[in-house]
């Protein structure tokens, strides 16, 4: 992903996150329900550094059970990077 994509990217997953009143702790022990093994520390710092694929991201958004994402806020901070 690009730069601007993955700030959106990133912007997303943590309102999503928000949303839920998901902690990393609590996003992790999901992860590990569903048989990916990632723990609070790791994927704070994957989060945090944007270092993460758009399956990751869409394997993440599925465990918690988003329906839809609203990306017209999204596009216009990206167009203006």
């Amino acid at each position: 992903m690009e730069a601007g994509g993955m700030s959106v990217a990133k912007g997303l997953l943590k309102a999503e996150m928000a949303k839920r009143r998901l902690t990393y702790e609590s996003l992790a022990g999901l992860m590990w329900d569903h048989g990916i093994e990632e723990n609070e520390r790791n994927l704070r710092n994957k989060v945090s550094r944007g270092s993460f694929s758009a399956a990751w991201f869409f394997s993440v958004m599925m465990m918690m059970e988003v329906k839809s994402l609203d990306l017209s806020h999204s596009y216009t901070s990206v167009s203006n990077s």
